[in-house]
């Protein structure tokens, strides 16, 4: 005997109200300043700000890097002197990055753990001068190494465990100099769990990872290897262990391994060529998730404002709405400075 089905109530799909015109005019809200502001979905504050900097040796000591306009090497006193203005303007926490010396430089980099090298004595000086400056430091071999790849070579092939015994070894000398958050940039695996492990049995238990979990082998990091001296040296690309752009489902698995090792929060790098990751990332996990404004997205602002083909200020701070609305929680932005003092002249005519 057939079982008959209870019919089902016809019931229509739940859509929200759109409304229709004349009755609805999207122009309304935005006719006045004060009413788009008011209903923006999105804002953009200074405490959304990460300012990456680069440290070189020297006393009173400041470079101009070509590739990178208004960007600047500077030894660690010229560096706190930056850092006190940018903190004063509100920004509140620095990525350092060391400019290290070629006489410094060795193949198996092991210039990263020394407690004595540039990183380590900019971490104690920066925190001893500006205490609530919250520092976070690059994990990765290619500013210590003579080849300028992120971990160890061997025959031409980057070697992920062996390089993983280094990163942890120098997060710890890290940590130990002050850091606030120890950031692995390299993409070797398991290195997050072996960074968190040595933290923790080493007493370190509030030392926050960022982990650099989704890092593309991207064309737009020039600038920047440039900054820190490493792409003169570096004679092969990344692509064995920096991400495939192709590859957007991967970028998910990355990022959970890293969560399941230990990573308190996560970077996408680059920023506006990714920001489908960024967004996917942040809905997944609900994690905090940062963007990296890399070098080479920084320069194109900075070029295309020269020749006049846009406002670099308006640019800009569309570039970082972006993001804040891919789900980014903070920007990584070289602008960092730049935006603080507009976010400050804005205010004041508020």
């Amino acid at each position: 005997m057939l079982m008959r089905q209870k019919s089902q109530p016809n019931v229509e799909p739940e859509t929200k109200p759109t409304g229709s015109y004349p009755r609805t005019r999207m122009r309304r809200l935005r006719q006045k300043g004060w009413i788009r502001e008011m209903v923006a979905e999105h804002s953009l504050s200074v405490s959304d700000l990460v300012w990456p900097v680069f440290i070189t040796e020297g006393k009173n000591q400041s470079e101009a890097i070509k590739s990178m306009p208004g960007v600047e090497r500077r030894s660690i006193d010229l560096t706190i002197k930056a850092l006190k203005e940018a903190h004063d303007n509100g920004i509140q926490a620095a990525a350092l990055f060391p400019v290290v010396p070629e006489e410094n430089k060795t193949m198996d980099g092991r210039e990263a753990l020394n407690p004595d090298n540039l990183m380590c004595r900019a971490i104690r000086e920066i925190k001893n001068a500006l205490p609530d400056m919250g520092i976070i430091t690059d994990v990765a071999l290619d500013p210590y190494t003579t080849h300028g790849h992120d971990g160890l070579v061997e025959d031409g092939k980057i070697l992920n465990d062996q390089t993983v015994d280094i990163l942890y070894q120098q997060s710890l000398a890290q940590a130990q100099a002050g850091a606030d958050i120890i950031a692995p940039s390299d993409m070797m695996d398991g290195r997050i769990g072996a960074i968190r492990d040595s933290l923790e049995n080493d007493g370190f238990h509030d030392t926050m990872i960022l982990s650099y979990a989704a890092k593309y082998a991207s064309s737009f990091y020039g600038p920047f290897r440039d900054a820190v001296g490493s792409g003169a040296h570096l004679k092969s690309d990344k692509k064995t262990y920096q991400m495939n752009p192709a590859n957007a489902d991967e970028a998910l698995r990355e990022v959970a391994l890293d969560i399941s090792e230990g990573a308190d929060m996560v970077m996408i790098k680059p920023g506006l060529p990714y920001l489908d990751i960024i967004h996917r990332v942040k809905e997944t996990f609900k994690i905090p998730t940062f963007a990296y404004h890399v070098s080479g997205e920084y320069a194109m602002l900075k070029a295309a404002a020269e020749y006049g083909c846009l406002d670099y200020d308006q640019a800009l701070f569309e570039t970082m709405l972006a993001f804040k609305r891919a789900g980014a929680d903070g920007v990584f932005t070289y602008a960092a400075p730049d935006i603080a003092k507009t976010l400050q002249k804005k205010s004041a005519k508020g």
